[in-house]
């Protein structure tokens, strides 16, 4: 069996979101731009594991896929001949996390991505390794099947096959360093149960997703001019949306308000209750399934049941929470007040024959309290991200190392908190700060970690340009905290 417990070098890239092409919409080009194939970094990615090979001056080399190198929320193709049943909103808004669903979804990015798993393949047989860390828009990684996939697509030797793991949220990297995709601290994006990740739906068997994915799948998928990779896209104030409408939005979805309102309404109500759902677990194999979650990833079973107890609760513990997010308490507010209004005005108009015109001056009254309001809240989805002092030095107390790196956040970072070296490779993902998608942001950049002359090993934070490593001194600073 290969042993995996020691490596000399490592890299660690995270948040590829890998999707399906979407092709060019003929009447409007902006319509998702950032998921066509223009923007595909396959044979880039190719060249990158052609370099970290050679960095390693022939020796074995450590990949770590740490989360989110799939995204299996934003893939909307569907079977020409589905073998399953699809409902009225997977065809509107992407197929549901059952199992064969996943398998079709992950076949159809694979296909597309045929260089980027030709460029895996070529890293397998070169004599490195590959380790997969499921992140939250790849929870159907967890799924046999869908691994079983990936294995066929590469048509790996035997010798090979075992050079490729899969590891349900952790990876501890030669006893000196733990990888983590990093949602598991998020509340809005945490697993709920990253050990039995699976609920019963009446009468099919799902991967329970938590409140971000679910947003990104009836929301982000029905507003096509939202690039849901960079949070700034879609979080935004009443002017600044009516700005974004007006300029992009209005001739290709008029109907933009509906269709944010009923995406909205049902990621509550499908957050909610699933959270309600007890995981579907096997008393007869809690104590195997964890050791072998613990083995996968180099740890004890001790450390996995330790690290599990840190995951945040999840936000739609708090449905009120979450509407504030979904900007639904207002839409209600503005409901609300609208249908009392109407109410009073026909109280009225029984005593006094008024024109409906009379009924807009108590709205423009209300105007200023409702403002007053929607300023007043802010929203928590990039506060909780970013993984707190606190969890950074449990986790490391708990693995017995001095060196984390996480994902999730598309951060950039290299710091110093206290005793633990935290570190963050930041994004692949298609993600710009403009909807032309000129304006690239935290691209193609690395984890790498060496040996140094003490006999530990050293860790630092790369780009790769131009088929180079490149170290940032922009964004990448070390720094102490107490």
């Amino acid at each position: 069996m290969k042993d995996f417990r020691s490596a000399r070098f490592t890299a660690v890239i995270s948040d590829l979101h890998l999707c399906e092409a979407e092709p060019v919409h003929p009447q409007f080009p902006l319509w998702k731009k950032y998921k066509t194939r223009e923007f595909f970094f396959d044979s880039e990615f190719f060249d990158f594991l052609r370099h970290i090979s050679k960095m390693s001056s022939g020796s074995e080399v450590e990949l770590i896929l740490n989360g989110d190198i799939f995204d299996f929320d934003s893939v909307l193709d569907l079977p020409q001949e589905p073998p399953f049943r699809i409902t009225w909103l997977e065809r509107r808004r992407g197929l549901a996390s059952e199992e064969s669903k996943s398998v079709f979804k992950f076949a159809r990015i694979l296909s597309d991505h045929a260089e980027f798993v030709e460029a895996l393949r070529w890293f397998l047989l070169c004599g490195h390794r590959i380790v997969f860390v499921i992140g939250n828009h790849d929870l159907e990684l967890n799924w046999p099947s869908v691994q079983k996939l990936l294995r066929d697509r590469l048509k790996l030797p035997t010798e090979y096959e075992e050079n490729l793991r899969f590891c349900e949220w952790f990876y501890i990297s030669n006893g000196d360093t733990l990888i983590e995709h990093g949602n598991q601290y998020d509340p809005y994006c945490v697993c709920h149960d990253p050990v039995n990740p699976y609920v019963v739906q009446y009468n099919r068997v799902e991967i329970r997703l938590p409140f971000g994915n679910i947003a990104c799948r009836y929301m982000m998928n029905g507003m096509a001019f939202f690039n849901p990779h960079v949070d700034s896209a879609y979080i935004m104030s009443i002017a600044e949306y009516v700005k974004f409408f007006v300029k992009y939005m209005a001739r290709a979805q008029p109907l933009l308000i509906w269709t944010w309102f009923w995406g909205a309404v049902l990621t509550l109500i499908k957050t909610v209750s699933d959270t309600l759902l007890p995981a579907l677990r096997d008393p007869l194999r809690t104590e195997d399934r964890l050791e072998e979650i613990a083995s996968k990833a180099n740890a004890t079973p001790r450390m996995a049941r330790e690290l599990k107890e840190l995951s945040a609760p999840p936000a739609t513990l708090r449905p009120m929470t979450v509407a504030r997010e979904l900007w639904l308490d207002r839409a209600f507010l503005i409901l609300l007040g609208l249908l009392a209004l109407f109410q009073l005005f026909l109280f009225i108009k029984q005593v006094y024959d008024i024109s409906v015109f009379w009924m807009f001056i108590p709205v423009l009254v209300l105007v200023p309290f409702f403002l007053f309001y929607s300023r007043s809240i802010y929203s928590n989805v990039e506060q909780y991200k970013e993984p707190q002092d606190d969890i950074l030095a449990m986790t490391s107390e708990i693995t017995r190392v001095r060196r984390v790196v996480y994902g999730h956040t598309h951060e950039i970072r290299h710091e110093v908190i206290g005793a633990v070296d935290h570190l963050n490779p930041g994004s692949w993902s298609p993600a710009f700060l403009d909807i032309e998608c000129t304006k690239p942001i935290g691209q193609k950049s690395f984890v790498w970690i060496e040996p140094s002359s003490d006999g530990t090993r050293r860790a630092g934070v790369y780009q790769f340009r131009g088929g180079q490593a490149i170290g940032s001194q922009r964004r990448i600073r070390s720094r102490r905290r107490k």
